[in-house]
Parts: structure tokens; sequence; C-alpha cells
């Protein structure tokens, strides 16, 4: 593979389900399921393309708003028996002729609420960056497996004897402590990671060398019923307001702007379009990473006709080369940044506020007061979260302005 592999995570979310109805747009945490799946793929450095595969309005409505494509599933895969490699199959062949190919394909369940961007990436790189052939998050586990012999199947140790309950993982007449076993992993269901041209070749998730990735078993969670449905409800404010090493971001619903509120975007740089880190060469040079999803997000939002302006203090070539590349007028080097955002929306003749600005740490404060729609990146220091009017649910660097982009644009996006 390249070195920047293009990955496509494809999310399966029928409309039909016997179990919970409805259930991909239940709400966990006051968000949808599906949408929660799809912010955790938009959030992962190692993705690049994220669809929904559905034969429901309403979820391909919501998945849109949260930024995903939509391949429209066929009735013949629609079904009850209709396999989730199915629906990623068809997905990728209709994604690759839109978009071209793709190196690797990933199956991501909405039924796993608490799936946070650090899962996709780590089960993305096994294949991309180790070179598993397929991959797969797992829990650690620890448990005594046992079989019930009345199911059909009798205990291997009692040849001729009345069938009863067994143990599968282990010697039901010895007991070793949990050091002294083999550490027993189990399928969390959230996330699979499968080479494109494997997948295609052996037609289901696991082929070739197929690694293990484990994942926060704490976190782990699939939604088959309605008893699952409220214990997710139950952990989310904890799950969701306390995210695993800063992988997971917080959820907050509420009122987010629309197009009706907004007549301008302000983006501050550091921090918002990217991670916050700075990488610097032995000449000095520095480098910072970008996401792909916020360029497309931002050339949306100029296409529709909304003033966009990039806002940063630091003086710098990459700030310049961005705005650039993006086509956005761009004002760095600014020590009073509220200062220049209110000479700036005098000269363009834009109400304050009506102005979406888009910030993380203490210094965009004075531009938060001075603007009608105040919004933090998801990572931002805790002050700014609390001044900000909206939150996004991703960090920033992380698909935090195609995010954003989606709220005011909607499903013209």
């Amino acid at each position: 593979m390249n070195s920047t592999p293009r990955v496509l995570a494809v999310i399966p979310a029928r409309g039909g389900s016997k179990g919970v109805p409805g259930k991909n747009l239940a709400q966990v945490g006051g968000v949808p399921l599906v949408v929660r799946a799809v912010r955790a793929c938009l959030a992962a450095r190692t993705v690049t393309d994220v669809v929904v595969s559905t034969d429901d309005e309403g979820i391909a409505a919501a998945a849109r708003n949260a930024g995903a494509g939509v391949v429209t599933r066929p009735a013949g895969i629609s079904g009850d028996t209709a396999t989730s490699e199915a629906a990623v199959l068809h997905a990728l062949d209709a994604h690759e002729q839109r978009s071209g190919p793709v190196d690797a394909v990933l199956l991501v369940q909405c039924t796993s609420p608490f799936l946070t961007r650090a899962d996709v990436d780590a089960v993305t790189s096994a294949v991309t960056v180790e070179g598993a052939d397929s991959a797969l998050a797992v829990a650690p586990f620890h448990g005594f497996v046992w079989r019930d012999g009345q199911q059909g199947v009798g205990d291997p140790g009692q040849q001729g004897a009345r069938a009863g309950g067994f143990g599968v993982n282990h010697d039901k007449a010895h007991r070793p402590r949990r050091q002294d076993r083999p550490q027993d992993l189990l399928e969390t269901g959230a996330v699979y990671a499968m080479s494109a041209a494997g997948f295609r070749d052996a037609g289901h998730r696991f082929f070739g060398r197929t690694q293990p990735v484990p994942t926060d078993p704490a976190r782990v969670l699939e939604i088959d019923d309605p008893h699952d449905l409220a214990r997710a409800r139950a952990l989310a404010p904890l799950l969701d307001a306390s995210p695993a090493g800063g992988d997971a971001a917080p959820l907050r619903p509420g009122a987010l702007p629309t197009r009706d509120d907004v007549d301008a975007v302000v983006l501050d740089f550091d921090g918002t379009q990217t991670d916050d880190r700075v990488l610097v060469d032995s000449d000095g040079r520095e480098t910072v990473a970008v996401h792909r999803g916020d360029g497309l997000g931002i050339a949306a939002m100029r296409r529709a006709g909304i003033p966009l302006l990039i806002l940063s203090t630091e003086q710098n070539p990459v700030v310049a080369a961005r705005a650039r590349k993006l086509r956005v007028p761009v004002l760095h080097g600014i020590d009073r940044k509220d200062l220049a955002l209110k000479q700036w929306c005098e000269e363009e003749g834009i109400a304050p506020e009506r102005v979406l600005y888009v910030g993380n740490d203490v210094n965009d404060l004075p531009c938060f007061g001075l603007v009608g729609w105040p919004v933090a990146v998801a990572q931002a220091h805790a002050v700014v979260r609390e001044e900000a009017r909206a939150v996004t649910s991703v960090p920033g660097g992380h698909g935090a302005i195609r995010e954003i982009a989606s709220w005011v644009l909607g499903p013209s996006l």
C-alpha cells in the first residue's frame, strides 16, 4: 500500500430491526446510534471516506447530516437474512465506481455505541501499517465459558454418561488462577478492517492473517435488545462525558446553528483545523496535519456563498499555504483577534451576531464575546468549551470543521 492509504468505512444500518424497532435511529446520549458511528469514523485519523449503507430514508438523512455519504442498499440484501459482508461489498463497489479504488475497507457496527476513534485507528492500522490481511476489535476476557450438553453437545470427558454442562475454555476439573490461564479475547463486534482486494477475493471479513486489536472492555456493549439499549443510555452520561484518554469526544445534544442563523464563518487555525501539534525538522521548518474532510466542508460552504475567514495569531507560512489551497482569505500574525474580526465584519458589512467563530483556546475568548455563534472544538480548553454556544463531537484536526459545515448546510452538503 502507498504511504497514505485510502480507507473506506462502511456502516451498515438497515431500517428494519425486530429486536429493537428503529434501532439504528435510537438515541444514546441524545445522539442517534448511526450518527455516533459516523462521528467516530470521521474523527479517525486513518479513515478517508465514510458511507452508510441503508434502505431507510430516515437513516440516510441522519447520516448525511452527520457528514457521511450514503449508499442505497438494494432490497435483495436488506432483509433479516442479509449478511453484513454483502452490504459492505455492495457499498465498496458503489463507492469505488464514484470515487476510485480504496486500499482498505472497514465494517463498523452502529450497535456498538461507545466505539472511539482510537479503536477505529488501531484496527485500521493493523491492516494498513502492520501488514495484517484482516483485523478486529477485541476485549480481554477472563471468564470461564460453559456449554450446556442438553443443547446437543455432550461433555467430551463424559463418554457414555448423561449429558451435562462442560467447560469450553477450561477443564472443569481443574480451576487455574486467572494469571495462570492463557488470555482469552472477546470479539466486540464494533469494528473490523480488511484489505479491499483480500475482502473481494475471500467474500468474508476474516481471511489471511487476522490480527486481534485489544480495546477497553469498559466500553464494550452491543445493542441487540431493549435491555441493551437501556444499559447504553444509563452508561452514556459517564462514558460520553469522560472520554478514554481523550480518544472519545463528548457528545453534547442541543440546538446547533443552521444556514438561517449564520451569515459568515470565521476559523481559528491551530487546534481547530489542526490537532494543535507542530512537527519541526532539523532546519526549523514546521509542518502540521489537516483533515481532508475539513477541506470538503470549507469548499462546500464557500460554494454556498458563505463568507469565510481564517484568523490566526501565528505568522506562519503553513497557515498562508493552507488558506491559499482552500481559497479562503486569511489574517495571521494578529495580536488582537477580536479587533481584527470586528474590522473585517465592518468591511464586509456583516453583523457580528450573525458570525460563527470556531476556536479552541483562551485567546479565542474575546472573539467568542463578539459573535453570535461561538463554537468550540471537542478538545478545546475547558473554559472555552464553557463559553461556547455549541461544541463539536470531534477534535480539531479530525473533521471538526467538516462537522460544523454539516450543521450549517444540512442535507445540501
